[in-house]
């Protein structure tokens, strides 16, 4: 039975940004995760041993957006690495992380970028 398995909209507070004040100031981000997967084992079983641990992917997103980076790419690629690393398993996802009002000289709500490994 497939089916998908998302985490949308984890909200963090975090430093990211090439401009000073984005890294003194910080500001909102969201992460958003999405994977395929088989859920027959899970729905029959009723074990989170069956299934992909969700407090393990927000874990893993949450420790990576506490380091500060230039760039959202380098942000959604080390998110991804780990994942990658630690859960095992895991092949395909896609990964979106969002920056709320970036300084783009204008009015924009989001700059985001998705990954999909």
């Amino acid at each position: 039975m497939e089916g998908y398995i998302e985490l949308t909209g984890m909200h963090f507070f975090a430093r990211h940004g090439c401009l000073e004040s984005e890294r003194t100031e910080g500001n909102e981000f969201t992460v958003d995760f999405r994977c395929p997967i088989d859920i027959e084992a899970a729905a029959a079983s009723d074990n989170l041993e069956d299934t992909l641990d969700y407090s393990r992917v927000y874990g893993i997103v949450a420790a990576q957006m506490a380091i500060p980076s230039n760039l959202l790419e380098h942000v959604a690629a080390r998110i991804a690495d780990r994942l990658l690393n630690e859960i095992e398993g895991l092949e395909h996802f896609e990964l979106t992380v969002s920056k709320k009002n970036p300084p783009v000289g204008g009015e924009c709500e989001w700059a985001r970028v998705k990954i999909i490994r």
